[in-house]
Parts: C-alpha cells; sequence; structure tokens
C-alpha cells in the first residue's frame, strides 16, 4: 500500500509543483489543498494522477477534518500556521503521525515572535510534531519555539533544478552580458523603487551599456527608463529563452525570509547581488566569489555595488557564474522529497 500523505498549503508556486512531481514519482499518493492562485503571480499548474487537488475555498474546518479521516494519511505537511483550520486538522492527528509544520520565519527577537515563542504550547505545539525550515537562520525560530532539534530538518525550500541547471549547461560558454534581472512583485517590501532609482542614477553618473530586466507585477508602477524593460509575470515554462541570454541577478528586498528565486538564478549560472536581508543568502550567496550582498533600503548601497560590478572582467564575471551554479544545486526536490519521507523513520 503506498503512502499517503496530506498537504495543506496556501500558495502554490513553480518551486513547489517541482517537489510534487518528484514526490509523484515515488510509491505515494498525494492529497493537496491549496489556496487560489495569487493574481501577482498567476502560475498556470498540472497536476499528475497521483496527486488529487482540493480548493481550499470549498472546504469548512469540519469538512478539512473529515477529509482527513476519509484520507487517512500517514504524514500531514501544512504551511505555516496562518490557517487554524488548518491547524486544527494537525492537531487531530498530532499523537497517531508526523504532523509537519514548514516555516520560513527567521529569528528576529520582535515582540510579535516573542510573544509567538510564549504561545507556542497552545498554538503550534500541540498541533504539530516536527518542523521543516529553509535554513539554519529559521531553524533558531523553530527552537526556540519549543521545537526538539532532532524534530527539526532543513531545506524545505528548493527551486526546480532540473530545469535552471539545464540553462546553465546551454549557456555556460558564453560571456556574461552587462545585464541586472529582477524577478519578483513590484511591492515596496521588494525594494524595487531603490533597486530602479539607483540604477537610474548611476546610470546618469557613469554612463554604461548595462541594462535592467524587470519581471513581475504587483501594486506599483515601473518606471520607465530607456535602458530598464518591464516584462510583467512570466510563467515558468516561458522563461527559458529569457534566462538563456544570461546575465546578474538582483534582489533588494527589504523583507525576504528566504526567496526560492535565489537557488533558481544562482542553478541557472547567474552572479548574485542581494541585499542583506534576503534569507536565502546564507546558502547561495559567498561575497566576492560569486556576487556581492549591499544594506537593504539603501539607494546608495545599491549603486555601490553597481560599481563594483563593473569593475568585473568577463572572466571574473564567467568565474562567479561558475560558483553560483555549484552553489545552487546543493539542494534539489529529489532531496527535498527525502527528507519529508525521512520524518516517517
Amino acid at each position: 500500500m503506498s503512502t499517503r500523505i496530506l498537504i495543506l498549503y496556501t500558495e502554490l508556486a513553480g518551486y513547489t509543483m517541482a517537489c510534487i512531481k518528484a514526490l509523484a514519482n515515488e510509491d505515494v499518493t498525494i492529497h493537496l489543498v491549496r489556496y487560489p492562485v495569487n493574481k501577482e503571480a498567476p502560475f498556470e499548474f498540472s497536476f499528475s494522477s497521483h496527486v488529487h487537488v482540493y480548493d481550499r475555498q470549498e472546504y469548512s474546518r469540519a469538512a478539512l477534518i473529515q477529509l482527513a479521516e476519509t484520507i487517512q494519511p500517514h504524514i500531514i505537511l501544512v504551511s505555516g500556521w496562518v490557517d487554524k483550520d488548518y491547524v486544527a486538522v494537525a492537531k487531530k492527528w498530532k499523537n497517531r503521525i508526523p504532523t509537519i509544520v514548514a516555516m520560513d520565519n527567521k529569528w528576529e527577537g520582535t515582540l510579535k515572535q516573542r510573544m509567538a515563542v510564549f504561545a507556542a504550547p497552545y498554538l503550534v505545539l500541540n498541533a504539530f510534531n516536527k518542523c521543516w525550515v529553509p535554513g539554519t537562520i529559521q531553524k533558531e525560530f523553530a527552537l526556540r519555539l519549543g521545537f526538539k532539534d532532532e524534530n527539526i530538518k532543513t531545506g524545505f525550500y528548493t527551486g526546480d533544478t532540473e530545469y535552471f541547471s539545464a540553462i546553465y549547461n546551454e549557456s555556460r560558454e558564453r560571456t556574461v552580458p552587462h545585464r541586472l534581472v529582477f524577478s519578483g512583485r513590484y511591492y515596496d517590501f521588494k525594494g524595487v523603487r531603490e533597486l530602479w532609482e539607483a540604477f537610474a542614477s548611476w546610470k546618469k553618473e557613469q554612463p554604461n551599456d548595462w541594462k535592467l530586466i524587470c519581471m513581475g507585477t504587483g501594486d506599483i508602477e515601473g518606471l520607465v527608463h530607456p535602458d530598464i524593460e518591464h516584462l510583467g509575470f512570466v510563467q515558468p515554462d516561458r522563461l527559458r529563452p529569457i534566462l538563456l541570454d544570461g546575465g546578474v541577478f538582483i534582489l533588494p528586498s527589504k523583507i525576504e525570509p528566504w526567496a526560492v528565486v535565489v537557488q533558481e538564478y544562482a542553478a541557472a549560472g547567474y552572479p548574485l547581488m542581494l541585499s542583506k536581508n534576503v534569507g536565502a543568502r546564507e546558502a547561495f550567496l559567498i561575497d566576492n566569489e560569486n556576487g556581492f550582498s549591499f544594506e537593504a533600503n539603501s539607494v546608495d548601497a545599491i549603486k555601490d555595488a553597481f560599481v563594483k560590478l563593473s569593475r568585473l572582467n568577463a572572466e571574473q564575471l564567467s568565474a562567479m557564474r561558475k560558483v553560483s551554479h555549484e552553489l545552487g544545486i546543493v539542494n534539489t526536490p529529489k532531496q527535498w522529497v527525502a527528507t519529508l519521507l525521512s520524518f516517517m523513520q
């Protein structure tokens, strides 16, 4: 009999689907409850016959609990604890099977987080016996919440490394073009205003041939500039020709617990420019080896990073590309599957 896995998820993304597809290749049956697709990231998904999909808005708490009883899962995986109905399902099963909460919050010691630590026995630990986080900065928060070290695993987020590695393999012999690439939502917390202002100011003060390509949508209108191109939201299956053109990936976020997109561009062989608030920096950026980090929320800091970048020659950019790729393929969807199933041991 195959392993039955119940996944209670909020917002699916392309990288989530890469993991679910890898999971579907195992001897498992997947039951996936998911929220509607976000209008700012309108991914188009297709699922294999091994995945049974349920729309969250069609299920009350009682209906979700009944669904779980019908499925009789061997593992329950929940994305966070913001959906109290999801938490209620996990609570019913905590003493019978692994009930895993996935979280990407990094410990910052805020009042809200300290209150969460105080309330954790009643809000989190009474429903979940396992915790899955992206990296070490999130693991610290999990430990403070009260999860034991042996019940916490890292590597929850992973990109579609096979897809992005293929892009690297096809383009790695080419010269890295003077092309900056941003992919993310057009919201203030992503630092897009500072990015555009810094780029425009840098170009004015130090004329050069660098271009900035931006992919995303949101509530901020893109800056009109002759060297900035706005492509809107791009479906994953239409990314390939854009990424094959190469460049340097930049993410200037003010708030960013992780950002799987960093791993994706690293695996594709892009040097990285990341704000120090990007959580994935810990795993995929080595300063001066495959890119640069800079202070968040600072136009001047981004400009300084641009100046550093402009001093690199073609050989240095190519060396950074190779380091990025090697770092970007460390965690894969297959490893994600192995980690998930290891919670049963």
